[in-house]
């Protein structure tokens, strides 16, 4: 059965976006970041109206304490006072205290429309009242100054007695002073109403164009006996930011410029990198090997680390590929002569069949025949090489032994030839006893072949390596022929059936298992040093 070929792996083509566009995204969202954070300053702000709203507790709370002492002094006893305030509940009211809270949200939706105007009032203030706004005009007035808050000191009834402003006019009609005449503090929220226009910038706030009004009972002898009206406009970050409009346009400039340079970093150190190993690899891919030289620009050290990695895979696959072209040649050559000796063979043998008269004696049939048959030999000892050659690259490189295991098992195969080994055989190898079988019987084979009778195996370690030095008292290498030894084929046993392909199959299966072997000098016989990868376990028995 013909076994199929799987389709090459293939990226399923739709829309990704590119580096470049993702840089470039996110340089853009590092760069709006400060314009977007600007609608966040709505915590901000909300945090200042409740920061004004506390001054403005704070700040009518004590002027009501001078304010109810003054009245209290100056009023007649039989002076007409207002509304009885509502009692408290003991529940709401912890111990001797009555606190009045910051509550207003400009996130909960608390602002009314501007503040209504004053209206004429029904009736004029009583003149003790009168009296007493002028002696407290002062105190506001100065209270004001240093604060920056609107005063309105207003009677019983709502109408202004002391102000910069409104004086003799009413405002019981508006809801924070109708609450407060009866005895009950109010705070609100109003569109602010400014004589100036506001700057560009504050149309991106809601704080910039409110007013707090906060509207604070005054009791004397259980009594309404005035309300002091206190505004104020919250601070507000833009205003600062307006201010500060030349900082402000120099730090946007720096983030600018802040957010080209990270893009040209990015595009040097990442970008360019990446669109340089692409074109690399294509043309690579086309077969072009001026290609594989390094990257004219690395950017980071893990680029350079990949474009390395590239190199090294470039020139592994070339190397195979180099390996495929000079292999498939060798074995067309070495599968080339016994065929051609097979085919001349049997031409002759055909020939004087079919002949007029029989021209070859028995002895030269028998010398053709037996031609044949040992180029046939040498053809199956060919392939059977190439198989074990095939074997040893792709060799499972899973599983570890021990050498002295696999020392005790090749001297029982191998009893013609007197195996002594010593050293750190006790050490685990990254290789299976299988694989090490196959290694150690090439090596003995070839020993064989070349009259050796003795084997020494001494085996040390290394950091994470073991090296086991085999050394036999055979023909040895000449030096002529220790440059090619590891070569396919190369072989000086041709005429007695030498394949040329031992050490190579011994090469690849160490390579394949991440060790090496080398051929060392030596004065009697041939020597070799087999590198293995340890475990790392040792044996403590």
């Amino acid at each position: 059965m013909t076994e199929q070929v799987a389709a090459p792996a293939r990226v399923t083509p739709k829309w990704r976006p590119s580096l470049s566009l993702i840089v470039i995204m996110m340089l853009t969202a590092v760069l709006t970041l400060p314009l977007v954070s600007l609608f966040f300053f709505r915590i901000y702000e909300n945090q200042l109206v409740h920061q004004t709203e506390a001054e403005l507790i704070a700040q009518s709370a004590a002027l009501s304490a001078v304010i109810e002492s003054d009245l209290d002094g100056h009023l007649p006893p039989d002076t007409a006072l207002g509304a009885r305030p509502p009692a408290v509940a003991p529940a709401e009211q912890p111990g001797p205290f009555t606190p009045i809270l910051p509550s207003l949200d400009l996130a909960r939706g608390d602002l009314l429309g501007r503040r209504p105007d004053a209206m004429p009032a029904l009736q004029p203030a009583n003149p003790v009242f009168k009296l007493a706004g002028e002696r407290l005009f002062p105190l506001l007035e100065r209270t004001q100054s240093i604060t920056l808050t609107g005063f309105r000191l207003l009677d019983p009834d709502g109408v202004v007695i002391a102000g910069r402003a409104e004086v003799g006019l009413s405002l019981a009609h508006i809801e924070e002073v109708r609450e407060a005449v009866q005895g009950r503090f109010k705070a609100v929220l109003r569109q602010r109403v400014s004589k100036n226009p506001p700057p560009p910038l504050y149309s991106l706030s809601r704080g910039t164009s409110i007013r707090v009004f906060t509207a604070m009972p005054i009791i004397v002898r259980g009594h309404v006996a005035g309300v002091l009206y206190a505004s104020r406009t919250p601070s507000n970050v833009f205003r600062h930011l307006y201010e500060e409009r030349g900082k402000v346009a120099l730090a946007g400039a720096s983030v600018a410029l802040l957010t080209i340079l990270i893009g040209l970093a990015f595009h040097r150190a990442i970008t360019r990198p990446v669109h340089e190993l692409i074109a690399r690899t294509t043309a690579i891919g086309q077969g072009d090997r001026s290609a594989i030289v390094p990257l004219k620009h690395h950017g980071t050290a893990e680029f350079a680390r990949l474009a390395q990695s590239f190199l090294d895979m470039a020139n592994s696959l070339n190397n195979r590929s180099d390996f495929i072209a000079t292999f498939a040649a060798h074995v067309s050559h070495e599968l080339k002569s016994p065929l051609t000796s097979i085919e001349g063979a049997a031409e002759l043998l055909r020939d004087d069949m079919t002949g007029p008269a029989v021209a070859m004696s028995d002895d030269d049939r028998r010398r053709f025949l037996s031609n044949i048959i040992s180029d046939t030999h040498r053809l199956t000892a060919i392939t059977n090489r190439l198989r074990e050659l095939a074997r040893a690259e792709i060799a499972p490189t899973g599983g570890s032994t021990e050498l002295s295991s696999a020392m005790a098992d090749i001297q029982h195969r191998y009893p013609a030839l007197d195996i002594r080994a010593d050293g750190a055989l006790d050490r685990k190898i990254r290789i299976s006893a299988e694989n090490i079988h196959i290694i150690l019987s090439h090596l003995l084979d070839n020993a064989l072949h070349h009259g050796a009778t003795r084997i020494q195996a001494a085996a040390s370690t290394a950091s994470d390596r073991l090296d086991l030095v085999i050394s036999d008292n055979g023909g040895g290498v000449s030096p002529n022929n220790r440059a090619r030894i590891f070569d396919s084929f190369f072989t000086t046993r041709r005429d007695a059936g030498g394949t040329g392909m031992g050490l190579s199959i011994v090469r690849a299966m160490l390579t394949a298992h991440g060790g090496e072997i080398t051929l060392l000098d030596s004065a009697d016989g041939a020597a070799f040093t087999l590198s293995f990868p340890v475990t790392g376990e040792l044996d403590l028995d």
